[in-house]
């Protein structure tokens, strides 16, 4: 058996389910051409049950990305796998820096396959590289866990590294046995990159001073994702014992906690909306403003990821808001239509709903809130502004801006969340059509 692949099979196998989806992110580097190179041999050995497939992201930052492209498409030809090729458009002016929004939109692709898993080739040098550089960051202990060996998404497959415990010169006798050729990344020997100067200065004059630095580094992670684990058990205890009755972090148990338990409930509820991992500064400030909150405030504090929010005495943490509301719909007798991530169900009914005659007489349009909108949801009491409606039913402000209103004509006829205009109502026996708004994938919310 070659050289790396029981160390493969040792870290893949044991989890692995017959028939499970498992894709490679395919860089053309040696590592990940090694991995899926590996990978397939074991399939085809029937040594590991799965359906493979790869993805390889065009980034289009290197001049020789095009290239780049059809080596992996023919590489992944020769080994009889699929390979799917997506492009993105890196933003080189978001403020985050070039390396950093690569890698954004790069999980984002992560995120969208249809697999059930998908592998990374990051090794144990590269687990070394990555502790010492978010140490030097003043990563807390989370950080300084380095990367994990399996880490569920909030979308999409499951990411898993099998070759986390396998040294690079490991993989570099795998690629001189099989006589693998590969693509050599110019921006690997850019030293402007931290993570390069490390690789390429820090670490070789480590290693001069103390053998083995690596294998410690990547040792010492293990320990501290042990303590990783600690701390998330905790902050899975804290989180039951403040939760409201909407399932969410009330701010009063909050304030309530230890500093230390509650900077750990805070970071452990932002990651678990799927987000990265927010720096000390953002923590302290939250800290700072959660502190002086009231049951009344609408404190906001925003990462490049996400929101923090509190709204009536609870946490929320969310996506971004849309910069513009939802483009309006006419509506033409369908029973379902698009909206803002999700979609509006009209489900035939008698009595119950709003009036079809009156629906179909007319000219409908769904559209977003634009203000001085008013609803009589109870025939026993006078029309009331949507302002107030929504406050009364606690919809928070963020999320006001997706909410479908439904006009028929000049009136308004109903709007998600909130019910039927009482004008429109069906009587008993009455053919109706009852609106229901299924949000679907809207952006991360800790609930």
């Amino acid at each position: 058996m070659p050289t790396m692949v029981p160390a493969v099979v040792t870290a893949l196998v044991p989890g692995m389910v017959t028939g499970s989806r498992l894709c490679v992110a395919l860089s053309g580097g040696r590592d990940s051409l090694v991995l899926l190179h590996a990978l397939s041999g074991l399939m085809s050995s029937a040594d590991l049950p799965v359906i493979l497939s790869a993805v390889h992201v065009h980034h289009g930052i290197s001049p020789n990305a095009d290239a780049w492209a059809v080596f992996c498409a023919e590489f992944c030809q020769r080994c009889a796998v699929p390979l799917d090729i997506v492009r993105v458009e890196v933003p080189r002016d978001s403020g985050e820096g070039l390396e950093a929004a690569a890698r954004r939109m790069r999980h984002s692709v992560f995120a969208g396959c249809a697999a059930d898993l998908l592998a990374l080739a990051h090794h144990r040098d590269d687990q070394a590289e990555t502790v010492l550089l978010n140490m030097l960051r003043g990563a807390g202990i989370a950080g300084a866990a380095g990367m994990l060996a399996e880490r569920p998404q909030a979308q999409g497959p499951a990411l898993i590294r099998p070759l986390l415990d396998v040294p690079r010169a490991l993989i570099e006798a795998y690629a001189a046995e099989q006589a693998l050729r590969w693509i050599e990344d110019e921006s690997n020997d850019d030293v402007h990159y931290r993570r390069n100067y490390l690789r390429l200065e820090v670490m070789p004059q480590l290693e001069e001073k103390f053998p083995g630095a690596q294998q410690a580094l990547a040792r010492a992670a293990g320990h501290f994702t042990e303590g990783t684990l600690l701390l998330d058990e905790l902050a899975t205890i804290d989180r039951a014992a403040l939760a409201t009755a909407a399932g969410r972090i009330g701010l009063a148990g909050f304030n309530a906690l230890a500093p230390a338990r509650a900077r750990n409930l805070l970071r452990f509820a932002w990651l678990a909306a799927g987000f990265r991992a927010p720096d000390a500064r953002w923590i302290d400030e939250a800290m700072r403003q959660l502190a002086t909150a009231g049951a009344l405030s609408e404190t906001c504090l925003s990462t490049s990821d996400g929101e923090l929010h509190v709204y009536r005495g609870e946490l929320h943490i969310v996506g971004h808001d849309p910069e513009t509301p939802v483009e309006p719909r006419l509506w033409a007798g369908e029973l379902e239509l698009p909206w803002a991530g999700g979609r509006i169900l009209l489900l035939p009914i008698t009595g119950s709903g709003i009036r079809r005659d009156l629906l179909v007489a007319g000219k409908v349009c769904i559209c977003s809130r634009q203000g001085g909108e008013r609803l009589q949801p109870d025939a026993r009491r006078p029309r009331r502004s949507l302002r107030n409606l929504l406050q009364e039913a606690g919809v928070p402000p963020w999320e006001r801006v997706r909410l479908p209103l439904l006009w028929c004509g000049e009136r308004l006829a109903w709007v998600g969340g909130i019910g039927v205009d009482a004008g429109f109502a069906c009587t008993p026996g009455e053919a109706g059509l009852v609106p229901v708004w299924e949000p679907g994938d809207l952006p991360a919310s800790y609930r």
